[in-house]
Formats: C-alpha cells, sequence, structure tokens
C-alpha cells in the first residue's frame, strides 16, 4: 500500500520530470526509458477522475513546476487553501492508487 509519504516523494520525482521533460527526452534515445515516465502516466491516469480543482492543482503544481505560493496569486486563493487542496489530493492518491492497483488496473 501506498503512504502518504510515498505519494509525496512519487510526486517530487514527477515534478522534476516534468521540469526536466526535455533531457528526460534526449536521453530516451540514448539510453532508453527512465522508469520516472511510467509513474508519470499512472499519476496521470489516475487523476482524470479527480475533481476538477483537483485535476488542476495536479497539473499545475506538479507538470507546470508552479510553487503553491505561485498557485495561490494566479488563482486568488489564500496559500492555506492550496495547501488543503494538495492534502486533498494526496488522499484522492492514496485511495485511488489502491483502488486501481487492487483492480491491477497498472500493475
Amino acid at each position: 500500500m501506498l503512504s502518504l509519504s510515498n505519494i509525496r516523494t512519487d510526486l517530487k520525482e514527477i515534478r522534476y520530470y516534468y521540469s526536466r521533460k526535455e533531457m528526460f527526452d534526449e536521453a530516451f534515445k540514448c539510453m532508453g526509458q527512465s522508469d520516472i515516465v511510467e509513474k508519470a502516466e499512472k499519476y496521470n491516469n489516475a487523476v482524470k477522475s479527480a475533481p476538477a480543482k483537483l485535476y488542476d492543482l495536479y497539473f499545475s503544481l506538479y507538470i507546470k513546476n508552479n510553487t503553491q505560493e505561485s498557485l495561490s496569486n494566479e488563482l486568488c486563493y489564500t496559500p492555506e487553501y492550496i495547501q488543503m487542496l494538495n492534502k486533498q489530493l494526496l488522499n484522492f492518491y492514496k485511495l485511488n492508487l489502491r483502488k486501481r492497483r487492487k483492480s491491477n488496473e497498472f500493475y
């Protein structure tokens, strides 16, 4: 079972992957695909069924590499509200990835 700590670690790796995607694409030509690509696809597929705000949050924070503070300014939300949404996103993944693991959609 994925813990919240594991999910946080995965999301940090996904954020790094997308911030350096061009390098990963170039490296793919020489070395093959990194495991992070599959991990990103797993999280991308899972978030498709999330509520719109969580879907937007995932895209904005982890794919577009915004900080919580910059996103709160952009959306005119308080930083605390963005933190609360991020906690909801982590819990969404905890529940959703567990369900998908049990149904073998990813594994």
